[in-house]
């Protein structure tokens, strides 16, 4: 029997076949998503779910080619972004994703909306969260009158796949849209009617990996889960005494607790099975040195060089400069994109001398600023939390693909850094939560072949 996870990513759209007995991954597709919507406003960041829903389905159809067995079907997707479906369960409106930035926009005053949500419901809210960007779009008038709910794009493509009227939502991705009590495992009612938000818009909360329904072949599909967890489902072998570090489109840290556990900065949030990731999650990461290669591009273009992409010359460069002594580089500021506790923070680059304004300390600045942005979270941890982590895993294209990166990872956080098995680490967890959902697995780290390492 087969597994099929599939990942509903921003920046591009993946699935999985894996072999439920052995764990072993036999298949992968990897799709761009060609999704973006021009919008009039550069604070909005949108993207097309039915263009999205049709990439999945051919995504699923290359998977499931062939005289194979699916026995069950499980999904993950970016987390925080919200769109809105009718009673029919199709979408009237576009995915406004993470990186919509309509929460960060000035309420009246000083505060913004997210703000201003945060201090009616006494619940940190930040914006590109659901439930900021549905708050601005309640006050905007801009909720469109055929909505009866809204859910994520995970969400969206499960409902879709069993042809379903409703979106159900599990605790992974419910508690990613903010307003959501972690003790109850259930949106928070109290805040809710503090920010006058009709809870009738908000979908059912069901378990992690929860079948709720099946596809026009009888496939079992299970409920969606949030990215950040399907990937530590499918890329840590030991979760007690791990790190994830996951640099992609975006970057973040994380590390499991059987505990709650409020530390400032970090967001809590629900782990399949039962328990907690504490996370740490810049606005930059890979957006960081993206915007580096963009700068480099634009450089040649004006000056008659390549135009292409830049990064495995970017990367090289940054192993030239790794014996630069300490204190002797740039010392690179990363956070561009501002941070969630203050979105108008910006970037900046100081220690400027005539001998390190050189391509290549550039390269290696960005990275030590990648670098320390995720370090200061960890740094937020308790003492005998840290003592108790033993590897580092790192995931995602930006760590894979970047040797000095990884260095620089290995080297400030003073562990061992280990690559998982597979590079699709959430379409793994998602079809592990599959194999939970129809009861093959007895629990979401038993999964045979999840262990492994290269």
């Amino acid at each position: 029997m087969y597994l099929i996870g599939l990942d509903v990513g921003t920046t591009s759209i993946g699935g999985v076949l894996v072999d439920g007995s052995s764990g072993d991954i036999v298949k992968s597709v990897l799709k761009d998503n060609h999704s973006e919507c021009n919008t009039a406003n550069s604070w909005e960041h949108c993207q097309d779910p039915d263009r999205i829903w049709r990439t999945v389905r051919e995504v699923l159809a290359e998977l499931s080619s062939g005289k194979v067995e699916i026995g069950g079907i499980g999904l993950t997707g970016q987390m925080h972004g919200i769109l809105y479906v009718d009673s029919h369960g199709d979408a009237v409106s576009p995915l406004y994703t993470w990186l919509d930035q309509r929460g960060s926009l000035p309420f009246g005053g000083a505060a913004s909306y997210a703000e201003h949500l945060s201090l009616l419901t006494a619940s940190p809210v930040s914006p590109g969260f659901g439930m900021a960007t549905h708050y601005y779009n309640t006050l905007q008038r801009m909720v469109p009158e055929k909505a009866v709910k809204l859910c994520t794009i995970a969400d969206f493509i499960a409902m879709k796949l069993c042809r379903a009227k409703e979106p159900a939502v599990d605790p992974t991705l419910a508690a990613s849209l903010g307003c959501f009590d972690l003790e109850t495992g259930e949106f928070d009612q109290a805040a809710l009617r503090a920010a006058r938000i009709d809870p009738s818009i908000l979908p059912s909360i069901q378990p992690t990996g929860t079948v709720i329904g099946q596809t026009e072949d009888g496939v079992p599909v299970a409920c969606a889960a949030g990215d950040n967890q399907a990937s530590f489902l499918g890329a840590v072998r030991d979760i007690e005494h791990s790190i994830l570090v996951n640099i992609g489109t975006g970057s973040q840290i994380s590390v499991f607790s059987n505990h709650l556990l409020q530390l400032e900065g970090l967001e809590v949030r629900p782990f399949p099975g039962g328990g907690y990731l504490l996370v740490g999650a810049p606005l930059g990461g890979g957006k960081a040195y993206a915007l580096l290669e963009r700068f480099f591009r634009d450089v040649c273009a004006v000056f008659g060089g390549s135009e292409g992409s830049l990064y495995e010359r970017m990367n090289a460069l940054a192993l030239t400069a790794a014996k630069v002594p300490p204190g002797e580089g740039l010392q690179v500021h990363t956070q561009f994109f501002g941070t969630r506790e203050d979105p108008a923070r910006r970037g900046a680059i100081d220690r400027i001398s005539a001998d390190n304004f050189t391509p290549q300390h550039l390269v290696a600045g960005f990275l030590e600023g990648m670098t320390e942005e995720l370090l200061a979270y960890y740094l937020r941890l308790p003492e005998p939390m840290k003592q108790s982590r033993k590897v580092l895993v790192g995931s995602g294209n930006g760590v894979r693909q970047n040797q000095a990166l990884r260095g620089r990872l290995a080297q400030a956080f003073m562990l061992p850094l280990e690559l998982p098995k597979y590079a699709e680490e959430a379409s793994y967890g998602a079809a592990i939560c599959a194999g939970v959902g129809i009861g093959l697995y007895q629990d979401f780290t038993s999964a045979p072949g999840r262990p492994g390492h290269a």
